[in-house]
């Protein structure tokens, strides 16, 4: 019988373990306990638990607990069973495991706001029989939170924590990363680090995530040579996100090295962030291509994969093949467009002036259109100075988002340009009106790994002086090939005073190009001086704004005007 029952138990089929522990009427606790940790639904755990051949303990508890985590239970399931415990006879206090497999339970769930209601409560009791400061339950708390989109509770949660082990650092530089705090997941990233704390898989390709976000070169470089020293590097969760960082950063070719080396291991995520690297560049034939590849891997294509193609089409202006990739992607693939391909359709078709189509895909499509679809049509009418959808488009964007501060300016430069001051005016007054503020633009460059961050007008930086001066001499250097400044005002945006900086502080030596970064959309008298300053420095300019690459070389972008 003993022999039947390692044989059900290496099998993980609950049901044969737990017929073989009731025919042999045995006591093993280690197999009961086994039996509550695999058995996925929350009404047989229950049952399980009130026939257990002995009074339940932690373990049984954290093993039931356990359960509903991977079955991914409903929440109430969970404290249905939280309150089992705290009304057991005799009676228990909840243990670091016990907590941390609840709350990992209300970390799966699908609603974030029932997981969030149920979640404070818990914590609070954890912080009253003091194990919201062990590693089990903390980590776990830093992982809820993460997923509730609340970093800065996440952090103070981890910050609680006297001695966080590996599992409690990974779990906060994910809650950063994943939440959009870039700077502040390298900077525990760098601190667990220093700390001697081990890396994890999680750990490094967070901080890896995040690089990505700034497009810090430099520092997903540094990421990349722990991930080696550490023997990291071949893994392919980690080597996926060394491959989008570097894909995010522009270096294509080295993004391509990587997923090259993965020798057959890549998967579907992999080749997709490949896609990613591409369509960020505009390059649609080396997107195709690497469809292709996937193709011939018998790797089927998702959602994911065609709205790589579609922004790769939409950002090198082929709208013809966007509208053909948005009819293949079901008939071929089986996999129907999403309001985000559709809004990759009106980006195409309004890049290249077609703003009626545009317009009609946006009103034709069979999901609403949100502000993304509103904001892109919006933009491409104002490139292509077709005022009357501009307005349109404007209005239907507001009724949406009544507070996305850059379509009142959009919309206040259409009115301005048709003469309407009246309407600029109702603008301005309907944007303070709903405490509406304009976004500070910033920007930022990469030197020898550390990131500086300017603001248009910054006085902040140490070598502000210095930086002003370089900013002049390139200005009166630009003149000189003919560049025509549109408005002074414009002269000390924060991208030139970062590529200013790059410039001075030799970030990009002679046959290298200087990387810039931006978090809005690039302004146009801006885009129209770095073609200027290409020539003169003699060297690429790159930048990566909140919409896409640009190349500037020899005088010309690679975004041939339009983003």
């Amino acid at each position: 019988m003993r022999a039947a029952a390692e044989a059900a138990a290496s099998s993980l089929d609950p049901a044969r373990l737990h017929a073989v522990l009731i025919k042999t009427a045995s006591g093993d606790r280690a197999a009961h306990h086994r039996v509550l940790s695999l058995y996925p639904a929350s009404s047989s755990v229950r049952l399980l638990l009130r026939h257990l051949p002995f009074p339940p303990t932690h373990v049984s508890w954290t093993a039931a607990l356990s359960s509903l985590s991977r079955s991914r239970s409903p929440p109430s399931s969970v404290f249905l069973l939280l309150r089992l415990i705290l009304r057991s006879s005799p009676p228990l206090l909840l243990s670091d495991g016990a907590v941390s497999a609840a709350l990992k339970s209300l970390s799966v769930s699908i609603s974030v706001s029932v997981s969030l209601r149920l979640a404070l409560p818990l914590h609070s009791l954890a912080l009253k029989l003091a194990i919201a400061r062990l590693p089990f339950s903390g980590s776990a708390l830093v992982s809820l939170y993460a997923k509730s989109r609340l970093p800065s509770h996440a952090l103070k949660a981890f910050d609680d924590i006297p001695h966080p082990d590996p599992a409690c650092f990974a779990a906060a530089i994910v809650a950063l990363a994943q939440n959009r705090r870039p700077a502040p997941a390298l900077a525990l990233f760098a601190s667990m680090r220093a700390r001697g704390v081990r890396s994890t898989m999680y750990a490094v390709s967070a901080a890896l995530r995040a690089a990505a976000d700034l497009a810090a070169l430099d520092l997903s470089r540094c990421a990349h040579a722990h991930a080696l020293v550490v023997g990291l590097d071949a893994d392919l969760f980690v080597a996926t996100a060394l491959l989008d960082a570097y894909g995010k950063a522009g270096l294509v070719a080295d993004a391509r090295r990587l997923l090259d080396a993965l020798l057959g291991a890549a998967n579907l995520v992999t080749w997709n962030a490949m896609l990613a690297a591409h369509a960020q560049q505009g390059d649609l034939d080396a997107a195709l291509g690497v469809f292709g590849e996937m193709r011939e891997r018998d790797l089927a294509p998702d959602d994911l994969t065609f709205l790589a193609i579609l922004t790769a089409c939409s950002n090198a202006g082929a709208a013809d093949a966007a509208e053909e990739w948005i009819k293949l992607m079901e008939s071929r693939y089986g996999v129907a467009p999403g309001l985000a391909h559709y809004t990759c359709l009106v980006g195409s078709l309004a890049r290249v002036g077609r703003l009626g189509d545009a317009e009609r895909v946006a009103l034709a499509m069979p999901f609403a259109p949100d502000a993304a679809v509103w904001r892109t049509l919006l933009s491409g009418s104002i490139i292509h100075r077709r005022a009357d959808i501009a307005e349109s488009s404007g209005r239907r964007l507001l009724e949406l988002d009544p507070h996305d501060d850059s379509a009142y300016v959009m919309l206040a430069n259409v009115c301005s340009a048709t003469g309407r001051m009246d309407e600029v005016a109702k603008l301005w007054t309907a944007m303070r009106d709903r405490g509406v503020k304009k976004e500070g633009g910033r920007s930022w460059v990469e030197v020898r790994g550390a990131v500086h961050v300017f603001v248009a007008n910054e006085r902040r930086h140490a070598r502000t002086s210095e930086i002003y001066a370089k900013l002049e001499e390139l200005m009166r250097e630009v003149k000189k090939l003919g560049y025509e400044e549109e408005d002074a005002g414009l002269r000390h945006h924060s991208e030139r005073l970062a590529m200013a900086f790059a410039v001075l502080s030799g970030a990009a030596p002679k046959g290298k190009e200087l990387r810039v970064v931006k978090n809005l959309r690039i302004c146009g008298d801006c885009h129209e001086l770095f073609k200027y300053v290409s020539r003169v420095i003699e060297r690429e300019i790159v930048v990566r704004d909140v919409n896409r690459y640009h190349r500037f070389q020899n005088g010309s972008c690679t975004c041939r005007d339009y983003w």
